[in-house]
């Protein structure tokens, strides 16, 4: 009970992490260019892992031609394009739409999982989607910001913000997906290093055509990108890996449900957003979807690991 325990705390820590990231994103956006903070965050970020896989007497993996190039795609798209996405998103919409949207990650993984891969979803998980369908869309129409900016375009302007946040969720549901496809195995402070130093290689180029020493300081901008990479980063990595250990994927999963509360908290207390109506039955939606993806999770290990005489004696 003690370990489980543990491992609940570990990854409940990792997911107001990550919530925080939304906050952090927004100061960023409004401060650096996003391939400029990309590139900076893992530039801190993989000496860190690069020397605790050293600590931990941890080589490198040895993959194949084909799972090179996959790790490649996973860090172009879940290291690099989710962040390129989310930063470029947070200068347009508020903090507490990109928490809530970014909370939906399970209900996309699945959605593409079923388009991509023609996965069979259970009952529970179309539930599931569904109801992270209908999270987003009340969270991307409400219009109590345009009104309370007496713009028309402010609600066109968040809009875009939205649809650069989902795009950047489902960049990271490619990242989930294609790393299912690896065959040779990568411990996750392996893949955590890969991920952060093929990161830093991708946004590099990028960063440099923005031009960022000709840029002027922000000092906000680039605390929360040091803020970005050593907690979320490098310590939400640590913490989520430590506590998925000790506890069933399923219930690892419904812990992201923090993501979104975590990020209306932060938004409420950092940025002094207001969190309305709306903005309430959207996470509403999302924790329901995501509850929903973990029930799922439990019942199809269960019925995995039923004993094949359990099966026989029901038929009988």
């Amino acid at each position: 009970m003690g370990s489980r325990f543990t491992g609940y705390v570990f990854c409940t820590l990792a997911m107001i992490g990550v919530g925080s990231t939304v906050v952090a994103s927004k100061v960023i956006a409004h401060g650096l260019p996003p391939f400029s903070a990309t590139a900076l965050r893992f530039a801190i970020a993989f000496p860190l892992f690069a020397l605790a896989m050293k600590l931990m007497g941890q080589g490198w993996p040895r993959v194949s031609r084909r799972e090179a190039s996959l790790l490649v795609l996973q860090a172009a798209s879940g290291s690099v394009g989710y962040t390129v996405l989310l930063l470029s998103g947070m200068r347009l919409t508020s903090a507490t739409d990109a928490g809530v949207i970014a909370g939906t990650l399970p209900a996309v993984a699945a959605l593409v999982a079923i388009v991509a891969l023609r996965e069979r979803p259970g009952v529970l998980t179309l539930g599931a989607v569904a109801l992270a369908t209908v999270g987003v869309i009340v969270c991307t129409l409400h219009t109590d910001d345009a009104s309370a900016h007496g713009a028309a375009g402010a609600s066109a302007s968040m809009l875009l913000g939205d649809a650069f946040v989902l795009l950047a969720v489902l960049c990271e549901a490619f990242f989930i997906l294609l790393n299912k496809r690896l065959k040779t195995p990568v411990s996750p402070l392996q893949m955590s290093t890969l991920m952060s130093g093929i990161g830093l290689a991708v946004s590099l180029v990028p960063a440099l055509i923005e031009r960022p020493w000709g840029l002027r300081y922000d000092g906000p901008a680039v605390a929360a990108v040091v803020y970005y990479a050593l907690v979320p980063t490098v310590g939400g990595f640590m913490l989520w890996f430590a506590g998925a250990a000790r506890i069933a994927g399923a219930q690892a999963s419904a812990l992201t449900a923090f993501v979104p509360i975590s990020a209306a908290a932060f938004a409420a207390a950092v940025l002094h957003e207001a969190i309305g109506p709306a903005q309430w039955w959207a996470i509403a939606c999302v924790l329901g979807a995501v509850l929903l993806i973990a029930s799922d999770g439990a019942r199809s290990k269960v019925r995995a690991t039923k004993p094949p005489q359990a099966e026989r004696v029901r038929a009988g």
